[in-house]
């Protein structure tokens, strides 16, 4: 058999050559897809690889027989026998297909394969080194969803790995922009010279569904760096799919997780401005003990911390059984610090002067605590406070400069004068009556 096999191998490299030669681009295609088959039909997996590198290493070799021979061979790579066949057929496609452009497509799916494998024989960083070798940004002819789905894997496997670093840059590659592009439209034919767009494999997801994908790997990322604001954003944009805003299962979850996050971020104009547009939503009065909790941030009082906690413990627990996971470890801890921050910030809206026992006691804290909270928040430049400590007194009155002093001073002498002027002229005026009163 094996004697059979290398003297039709070596016909059809007789005549690979002779078209080759020739430069017919049409018989040298088919004579190297034959013996690639050949090998394959009887399941010579080593001949295979040895013919591989062989017919990519003759000279003169044509790019077009280059092409299809590798697209051919990848075809079996999932038809292999064993594990180790196939890393050493995906090795060798990759030997041969490596600084060629024109197979820069296949060989980035092929390294896609390899990491897979790789991951899942448990080496997550040896597969993330493998796909960070492909640069597929710069790929014209890729379709624009394998890009975002081939960034997005690389993504991963760095978050996998704990390289949050080389995620964010990664991450950075793809615009969020890119997923409102309306795919519907028709797309415009490619002028002559332009390079032609390949199909996206059958495999790939739709753009909405790396939409998704995207915005939970974002999750990730910023869950690492508790950056409750961004995490928020991220599961807003993962609100506003149209599959997620159809179906109520899906849309819940994310929603309340919308909520959760808005009430852990530190307060600024983005959160506020989130804040007002989720109090408009009109889903929220599906869960309405959500939308009393931010009803509660919006006004202006202060919120009894045990009273909050107790009623919302159960629904705060209850979120690691939803979509989406619990939420960050230091949650809990960061909701009462929020609490505190709006508390302190609701008292110096209604007070320029306050005790720090006065103070402590609407906070329900210690005079120590509340003082840390205090000075915390006017270090974050969130608040303009100063504390009296051998008065005990807060002023959250804003000192002013001397440039402030003296302006104000210049204003309010010129009030006076006014008025001394306006004063005089009603004097005058009255004199003049008076007089001509007597004259008469």
């Amino acid at each position: 058999m094996e004697d059979n096999l290398d003297a039709k191998v070596d016909a059809l490299l007789n005549v690979e050559k002779q078209m080759r030669l020739a430069g017919d681009v049409a018989g040298t295609k088919k004579a190297v897809i034959e013996i690639v088959e050949l090998c394959y039909k009887a399941g010579a997996w080593k001949t295979l690889n040895d013919q591989i590198l062989l017919i990519a290493k003759r000279r003169g070799q044509l790019k077009q027989a280059v092409t299809a021979m590798v697209q051919q061979a990848m075809q079996y790579i999932d038809k292999t026998p064993d594990t180790d066949t196939r890393v050493e057929l995906i090795k060798t496609l990759n030997n041969v297909s490596a600084g060629k452009i024109y197979v820069e497509i296949e060989r980035a799916r092929l390294i896609k394969k390899l990491a897979k494998i790789k991951e899942e024989q448990g080496l997550i960083a040896e597969a993330a080194d493998l796909m960070q070798e492909i640069a597929v940004e710069t790929f014209g002819a890729m379709a624009k969803t394998e890009k975002i789905a081939f960034i997005l894997e690389q993504v991963r496997l760095c978050l996998d790995r704990e390289d949050y670093v080389r995620a964010q840059i990664l991450s950075r590659k793809i615009s969020p922009r890119v997923f409102d592009i309306d795919s519907s439209k028709e797309k415009k034919k490619p002028k002559e010279g332009d390079n032609v767009v390949q199909e996206a494999p059958s495999d790939i997801p739709s753009l909405q569904e790396l939409k998704r994908i995207y915005y939970e790997l974002m999750i990730r990322y910023h869950s690492h760096n508790n950056d409750y604001l961004e995490i928020c954003r991220c599961y807003k944009a993962i609100y506003e799919i149209g599959s997620i805003r159809e179906n109520q299962s899906q849309w819940m979850p994310v929603l309340r997780k919308i909520c959760w996050y808005l009430v852990l971020s530190p307060h600024d104009p983005m959160q506020s401005s989130l804040l007002s547009a989720t109090l408009d939503d009109k889903n929220l009065s599906e869960i309405p003990h959500f939308r009393l909790l931010l009803k509660q941030l919006m006004t202006m009082e202060v919120i009894q911390w045990t009273s909050l906690w107790n009623m919302y413990k159960d629904e705060f627990e209850s979120e690691k059984n939803l979509l989406g996971g619990p939420l960050v470890p230091k949650a809990a801890d960061d909701l009462k610090l929020r609490i505190i921050e709006h508390n302190i910030l609701v008292v110096s809206k209604y007070y320029s002067r306050i005790t720090l026992k006065r103070l402590s006691d609407l906070l329900c804290l210690s005079l120590q605590e509340a003082e840390k909270h205090l000075s915390e928040m006017v270090v974050s430049s969130s608040l303009i406070a100063k504390i009296d400590r051998p008065m005990g007194i807060v002023s959250f009155q804003r000192a002013k400069d001397s440039n402030e002093v003296l302006n104000s001073w210049a204003l309010n002498l010129e009030k006076l004068l006014d008025l001394v002027e306006k004063s005089c002229h009603q004097i005058h005026k009255e004199t003049m009556v008076h007089k001509a009163v007597l004259k008469a």
